[in-house]
């Protein structure tokens, strides 16, 4: 029996095509944005991929919620500072380029120690000794000044000894494109990782570890090959956040707060799907770095839009976006073209009067002191006036009567939709 090649090059095309157009965006980029604000979301945003990447090998793809992710990119960021200090020190003719990967094998390091321990369970049990883990190393950091900074933190010089081929990693251009490099390659690897019997295998144990014991796998053993490989990854994301910022802090880097938001984000952009996590990093950056220079509130604004997503998209941004690519496939994304403005119109307004009422509650506690005016949309929103108030309440409950108006009808049309694009498959796979 032969195979016509052709039938694969549409999917090699798409493949070229997907990853060519990655490899555009990492470049123009800077180019695009060029301010230096831009460029420093954009550098983190890189290094944010590749831990965002690296977490959703075990969440996503291996079904291992685990809390501690931190612990391996923080001590990927530390070993890469000491790599540098003491190439620095000692005059060793090491180029800035292979420090991350000393930060990688770091890491890997770390997680063949300690992921020995915490892959012997799966589960809810797992998920506690990855956050027991978490917290242990983290306290522990703090003991040993020496090694970790204590409070400080350690700096490093990234600009050592000679230019690489005329590169100094001085300017910061210069390092945006160090860690575009490492994301790409980084990005490719883990890709690549998923089509291999080991990820593979991965997915199997995540879906049906009774099954795939029963056929002679050890899971636990399948689950820490992954764990050092993800290891690896995140100490090149840590190594990476090191030489962006020249330093590295144990309160901040090994945090649980830290895992945390590994985890938060991942989820948001959406664990089921590859380029999930590449949103999630996305949004990341965006949030800690934009959305907290607007409002105080961030945090909580970040927490009602992680219970919205769990209510309503568990499975993240990219989900929403693979449901609405299958819905185009079929021809039926131009029913839902008023819906969707309809979402959005209503939800502006929910969310102008949630924010309104946000915003003033926190200027009364926080900033009470500043007077009872308080900015919002450009307009001066008076705490001390009961119509404020009343303005805030009638716009959030007018918007948000509206939306779930409008959210029944999306949810009945989109169910018609499904049914129609099932009929369509049943009838298709039926003519075959």
């Amino acid at each position: 029996m032969t195979t016509n090649p052709t039938t694969h090059r549409p999917k090699k095309t798409s493949h070229l095509l997907v990853w060519g157009s990655f490899a555009l965006v990492l470049v123009a980029a800077p180019w695009i944005f060029g301010s230096s604000l831009a460029l420093t979301i954009l550098s983190q945003i890189g290094y944010l991929i590749i831990i965002c990447l690296s977490y959703n090998m075990l969440l996503g793809q291996g079904g291992m919620l685990s809390f501690g992710h931190a612990v391996y990119t923080g001590l990927g960021g530390f070993a890469a500072i000491h790599a540098i200090n003491y190439v620095t020190d000692h005059a060793v003719p090491l180029p800035l380029v292979l420090i991350p990967i000393i930060g990688g094998l770091a890491g890997a390091f770390i997680a063949f120690l300690l992921g020995y321990v915490s892959t012997k369970k799966a589960g809810t049990t797992f998920a506690m000794i990855t956050l027991g883990i978490g917290e242990l190393v983290a306290a522990m950091a703090m003991m040993f000044s020496g090694v970790f900074g204590g409070e400080g933190g350690i700096t490093t010089n990234r600009t050592y000894g000679t230019p690489f081929l005329g590169l100094t990693f001085g300017p910061q251009m210069q390092v945006y494109y160090l860690i575009a490099v490492y994301c790409f390659v980084c990005t490719a690897l883990m890709y690549a990782f998923t089509g291999t019997p080991l990820g593979r295998m991965l997915n199997a144990v995540r879906d049906n570890p009774e099954r795939v014991s029963f056929i002679g796998y050890d899971t636990q053993l399948v689950r820490w090959f992954a764990f050092i490989i993800s290891g690896f990854f995140a100490g090149i994301g840590g190594s990476l956040a090191a030489i962006n910022f020249e330093i590295v802090n144990a309160s901040d880097a090994l945090s649980g707060m830290r895992s945390g938001s590994y985890l938060l984000f991942t989820f948001l952009g959406g664990a089921t799907v590859f380029f999930g996590p590449i949103i999630g990093a996305v949004l990341m950056v965006l949030a800690s770095v934009l959305l907290s220079e607007f409002t105080t509130a961030w945090l909580l604004y970040l927490g009602l839009v992680f219970l919205i997503m769990v209510m309503f998209a568990p499975g993240g941004v990219a989900s929403l976006i693979m449901a609405n690519v299958r819905v185009a496939r079929f021809g039926k994304l131009h029913r839902f073209w008023g819906l969707y403005l309809g979402l959005l119109v209503t939800g502006l307004v929910m969310l102008a009067g949630v924010s309104a009422l946000i915003e003033m509650i926190y200027h009364i506690q926080l900033n009470a002191a500043m007077g009872p005016e308080v900015k919002f949309l450009g307009m001066q929103l008076d705490t001390s006036s009961a119509a404020a108030w009343a303005g805030a309440i009638v716009l959030a409950v007018i918007g948000g009567a509206a939306l779930e108006f409008v959210r029944r009808r999306f949810a009945r049309v989109w169910g018609q939709a499904q049914e129609e694009i099932e009929t369509e498959i049943k009838r298709k796979e039926q003519a075959a």
